[in-house]
C-alpha cells in the first residue's frame, strides 16, 4: 500500500467518505489511488473555490467533514475565499494539498510555494507529512483536527504519495464529544435571566437546531429575554413548527437599534455582535455601552446541553415554546421584483428543503417571506466572501441528496464560482438555482452610501465600477452550456410556474430572475 492509498484508506475509516477535487501533476497518485481504494466518492470541480465552498456547504448539512484535493500553494490560494468562509462558521474541512516531493523542493521549480503559510490564516491546523510511513498518522489527526469543528490542512508531498507505507491505513478514531459548559458559568447565566434586567439570548455558530430554538424559547417565555440568532450562523432551522426567533439585522445601524436598551446579552454559539465594516460616526460594538455580555458556549461547546441545564435551573421546563404556525401566501402575480420572488418561494418551498442564500441584496425580502414557511433549514455566508452560494449548493446536495436544495444567488456573486453549474449537472445534483438578476453589484451601491464616499453619491467612473449590466450576461445560456437546465423568468406569474415546475422535479435548474435593481431609497 503506497502512501496515498493509505491516506485515503485512512479517511474512509474516520468517515470522510467525500472528496472535492481538482488536482494537478503532484497529486496524481492519490488520483490513482481513488480506483484501488474502496469507499471514497471523488466530486471533480473545475476550479478550486467551487471545492472548498462543496466541502463547506456539506459539512454545514452532514455534520461531518469532507475533504478537499488542491494543487500545490496556488490551487490552495485559489480556494482560500470558502476555506475562510468555512472557518468562521466553524465548519470542519480537511484540506489535502499536493506539493513538489521533498527533494524537489530545493530547486525553486515555478510552483513551488510556501503551502504552511498560505494555508495558515484560514486553518486551524496546518501539518506536513515527511514520510510515506507517516501520511495515515497524520491523516488521523487532520480528521481528528477537522472533527473539533476546524479546518485541517494537510500537505501531501509527492514522493510521499508514491512511497511504501508498510504500516498501511490507520484506523478510525472515536470523535472529541463537545465540551460541557462549566456549572459556574451556568449559575451566573441562570442569575442574570432572574435578575429583572433586559436580558437577550444569542444564538448562533455552527447550527442553530430545532430543539436549540425550542429550550431558547422556553428560557424567554419563563424569564421575559428575548431571543435572537446572530446575523448569519452557518445553518438554522426555520419555518413551521420551529421557535418564533429574529436574527440580528446586518446593517449596523439596524442591529444597534435592534439591541438598544438590552442590558444583558447570554452568547451560546454566537460571538459577542460587532459591524461587519465600520462606518463614519456608527459604533463598530453593536450591543449598548455597558452591556453585561456572557459567553456561555462557544461553538464547539454542548450548547443544547447548556439551554437544557438553564431550562431546568430557571424552572421553565413546563413552559410552551412560542412555535411559528403555517403560513403559506398565495402565488403573487405581476412585477417581478424581489418581493415577489419572496412571496412566491414561500409559496412553493417544500417540506424539509435546503436554502442556501447567497442572494445579497435582492435576496434580502426572501428570509422573514420563508418564516412561517414549510420547515426547512437555512445555510448563510458566514465569513462574507462571495463566491459560496452555487458551490455551497453542491456539497449540500451530496451530503442530503434525498432532500430539495434551493440556492438563492446573485448575478455578481454567481460569477466568482459559476463553474459549480457543470458540478452540479455532471453529478445530476438536485438543486435549483433561483438567479436574482439585477445587473448590478448592489450591495456595493449600498455601501457607497453608507461609507460616505463622495457624499454617498458615485460618479461615472464609480458607478461604472458598480454596474455589471453592460455587456448583460446570459445566464441561460452559460448554465445550458455546462449542461444545466434553464429558463428566463420576468413576470411574477412565468416565475411561479417555473420555481413550481423545479421544486415537483429533481435534478440541477436555473431561474434567471429578471428584476429590478434594488431601491436606494428604501
Amino acid at each position: 500500500m503506497n502512501g496515498a492509498e493509505s491516506l485515503i484508506q485512512t479517511l474512509v475509516n474516520g468517515g470522510v467518505d467525500v472528496c472535492f477535487t481538482n488536482p494537478g501533476t503532484s497529486e496524481m497518485h492519490f488520483v490513482a489511488a481513488l480506483d484501488e481504494v474502496d469507499g471514497m466518492r471523488c466530486v471533480l470541480c473545475l476550479f478550486e473555490g467551487v471545492a472548498s465552498g462543496a466541502a463547506a456547504g456539506y459539512a454545514a448539512i452532514a455534520g461531518k467533514p469532507a475533504s478537499t484535493l488542491l494543487h500545490l500553494g496556488p490551487g490552495l490560494g485559489n480556494a482560500l475565499a470558502n476555506v475562510h468562509n468555512a472557518k468562521k462558521g466553524n465548519l470542519p474541512m480537511v484540506n489535502i494539498v499536493g506539493d513538489h516531493a521533498t527533494y524537489h523542493l530545493q530547486y525553486d521549480a515555478p510552483l513551488t510555494s510556501d503551502i504552511a503559510g498560505i494555508a495558515g490564516p484560514v486553518s486551524h491546523w496546518v501539518h506536513a507529512t515527511g514520510a510515506a510511513a507517516d501520511i495515515a498518522r497524520d491523516g488521523a489527526e487532520a480528521i481528528r483536527q477537522a472533527g473539533r469543528g476546524q479546518v485541517a490542512t494537510l500537505v501531501l508531498p509527492a514522493d510521499v504519495s508514491w512511497g511504501d507505507n508498510p504500516s498501511g491505513a490507520a484506523d478510525a478514531q472515536v470523535p472529541d464529544a463537545a465540551t460541557p459548559v462549566p456549572e459556574d458559568r451556568l449559575d451566573k447565566a441562570a442569575s442574570m435571566l432572574g435578575n429583572g434586567k433586559a436580558t437577550a439570548i444569542m444564538l448562533g455558530g455552527r447550527c442553530v437546531s430545532q430543539a436549540q430554538g425550542e429550550l431558547a424559547s422556553r428560557l424567554a417565555q419563563a424569564t421575559g429575554a428575548r431571543v435572537l440568532t446572530e446575523t448569519f450562523p452557518a445553518r438554522v432551522r426555520r419555518g413551521a413548527g420551529t421557535a418564533a426567533i429574529e436574527r440580528l439585522p446586518y446593517l449596523a445601524e439596524l442591529a444597534i437599534a435592534e439591541l438598544e436598551g438590552t442590558e444583558q446579552l447570554l452568547l451560546l454559539g454566537a460571538k459577542a455582535p460587532v459591524s461587519f465594516f465600520a462606518y463614519p460616526n456608527v459604533a463598530s460594538v453593536l450591543s449598548p455601552e455597558g452591556c453585561d455580555i456572557l459567553s456561555l458556549a462557544g461553538p464547539n461547546d454542548d450548547i443544547e446541553g447548556a439551554l437544557q441545564a438553564l431550562v431546568t435551573r430557571v424552572g421553565a421546563a413546563s413552559q410552551a415554546p412560542a412555535l411559528r404556525e403555517l403560513q403559506l401566501p398565495e402565488a403573487p402575480t405581476g412585477e417581478l421584483n424581489a418581493g415577489t420572488v419572496a412571496q412566491a418561494l414561500a409559496c412553493y418551498l417544500p417540506e424539509n428543503a435546503i436554502v442556501v442564500d447567497e442572494g445579497i441584496t435582492s435576496g434580502l425580502a426572501c428570509f422573514p417571506a420563508t418564516a412561517h414557511a414549510r420547515a426547512h433549514d437555512w445555510l448563510n455566508l458566514t465569513g462574507g466572501a462571495i463566491g459560496w452560494g452555487l458551490p455551497a449548493a453542491v456539497g449540500a446536495a451530496i451530503a442530503a441528496p434525498e432532500r430539495k436544495v434551493l440556492c438563492l444567488e446573485g448575478d455578481g456573486s454567481a460569477m466568482y464560482t459559476i463553474q459549480a453549474l457543470w458540478t452540479m449537472a455532471r453529478e445530476q445534483l438536485d438543486i435549483t438555482v433561483v438567479l436574482l438578476n439585477n445587473g448590478k453589484y448592489s450591495v456595493l451601491e449600498v455601501e457607497f452610501a453608507r461609507t460616505g464616499a463622495r457624499g454617498g453619491k458615485p460618479g461615472p467612473k464609480a458607478a461604472s465600477s458598480l454596474a455589471i449590466g453592460n455587456p448583460g450576461m446570459d445566464f441561460q445560456a452559460m448554465a445550458a452550456g455546462m449542461g444545466v437546465l434553464a429558463t428566463v423568468a420576468t413576470t411574477a406569474e412565468a416565475f411561479n410556474e417555473q420555481l413550481a415546475s423545479a421544486m415537483a422535479g429533481r435534478g440541477p435548474r436555473l431561474i434567471d430572475a429578471r428584476i429590478p435593481p434594488l431601491d436606494l431609497n428604501w
